[in-house]
């Protein structure tokens, strides 16, 4: 009798610790700080927009959830954003970080390491994410330096925004993602590690990238403004070779975008089953009835366009060979987006930066109002858009509870005057303040 009663005390207590543990689970997690927002677009696929709200923020720097009225917790920081427009971090699909597009293009390929472009990236990010942007997609970099960079970032030892990255790009043999323009022994030591021929080559290439770390694959469907060639901006990889990278790619669980410039290549691109369209400059009716095909985006960059248009009057920066091929596509970019528009394409907001310079990506959302859109409009390309295209659904894009804290404010509002977002005044990146005005 006694042994028996010694069992159920026994049981007792480990049922009463193991249900006080299960509470202690349960309990709400602690709020780290509290943004008292005077006024929030919380979830831009609304449009709605609430006055005087609390976003509560973890010591993980995750949303806890979002209040109204301004509420404080015991211990947690109140961050005052009261007289100003509150709203998710910014997502740019299309840059470059670890260069930027100057005089010294040519002498740069051969004088700087990959550790320079490197330390060059860590100042471009920093910029970046400055300018509010909380998460970009570097599309198009040299794999040691464009991964560690995201690693340091990951990993808070460099500030900057959340990086996907594609690393080098999987480029025909000679294409616009290799090495031209040098003399031929300058282009066997410059070649690009993702340069292919072949279907079976690109398939290597492909699943070698995939290996050295890509978060996503990006071909070069077509030739390139700025490739050092008078090659076009047709189609350059083979079919084959598009249907092969694509196999690849989804094998291995990796989305696939292209560049792609001339509208063979586009739609080349697009039957052989890639994910996105990057620039899209002479998209035809066949490109916009496969774009609208399954979970596909566009990205215009809208901003590259304009930029070397510039940069091609004005001489000094663009060889001969780049120059031509500006005039000719900037115009043209802009075209294409307002086609877009009237065919109820899905864009991502993307600007090329490292063609412009890095810092200037919300340039992009003045072209984009100014080619049809409206201010939201640009602004869901920029947040909930961009976060399904970069699979990144449950992580950014909106401020709401488990999302990551990448939030933004700027005087104003940026729904009636969307230049507002060229000059950000408060920053904070995964729960962290980077700027605070």
């Amino acid at each position: 009798m006694l042994r028996r009663s010694v069992f159920a005390a026994g049981a007792l207590a480990a049922t009463l610790a193991l249900t006080g543990s299960g509470f202690a689970q349960e309990q709400a997690p602690q709020v780290a700080s509290i943004i008292h927002a005077g006024r929030l677009l919380a979830d831009p696929a609304t449009g709605r927009v609430s006055t005087q709200q609390s976003i509560l923020i973890g010591q993980d720097g995750r949303i806890i959830g979002v209040e109204a009225g301004y509420v404080e917790r015991a211990g947690a920081r109140v961050i005052d954003q009261r007289n100003r427009f509150v709203l998710p971090g910014l997502i740019d699909s299309h840059v470059h970080l670890t260069s930027e597009l100057g005089p010294s293009q040519l002498i740069d390929r051969v004088t700087l390491t990959p550790s320079d472009a490197a330390m060059r990236g860590a100042e471009n990010a920093r910029k970046t994410l400055m300018a509010g942007f909380t998460t970009v997609a570097d599309l198009g970099a040299p794999n040691d330096s464009i991964f560690a960079l995201r690693r340091a970032i990951a990993e808070n030892r460099v500030p900057g925004p959340r990086i996907i990255a594609s690393g080098s790009s999987v480029t025909p043999d000679g294409g616009h993602g290799d090495a031209n323009g040098f003399s031929p022994h300058v282009i066997d030591v410059l070649r690009s590690i993702s340069a292919c021929s072949g279907a079976d080559d690109c398939r290597r290439a492909t699943r070698r990238q995939i290996q050295a770390g890509a978060d996503v694959i990006k071909i070069t469907a077509t030739g390139g403004v700025l490739s050092n060639t008078a090659a076009g901006v047709g189609q350059q990889l083979s079919d084959p070779e598009l249907a092969a990278i694509v196999d690849a790619a989804h094998a291995m669980g990796r989305r696939v975008t292209a560049h792609a410039h001339g509208a063979d290549g586009i739609n080349a691109a697009l039957r052989a089953g890639v994910d996105s369209i990057e620039h899209g400059t002479y998209l035809d009716r066949d490109s916009v009835r496969m774009l609208r095909q399954g979970n596909r985006y566009l990205v215009p960059t809208i901003m590259a366009g304009w930029w070397v248009g510039q940069l091609a009057e004005q001489g000094g920066v663009l060889t001969p060979a780049q120059a031509d091929k500006a005039r000719e596509v900037g115009p043209a970019l802009m075209r294409m987006v307002r086609f877009a528009a009237a065919n109820n394409v899905r864009i991502a907001f993307g600007t090329d930066t490292g063609v412009s310079p890095h810092g200037m990506n919300a340039r992009e959302f003045q072209l984009l109002v100014e080619a049809g859109f409206t201010p939201l409009q640009a602004i869901q390309m920029a947040t909930v858009n961009a976060a399904d295209h970069l699979q990144l659904n449950g992580t950014a894009g909106r401020i709401t509870a488990g999302h990551a804290a990448d939030i933004i404010a700027v005087d104003g509002d940026p729904l009636a005057d969307v230049t507002t977002l060229m000059n950000v005044r408060f920053v904070m990146a995964r729960g962290m303040v980077h700027k605070a005005e």
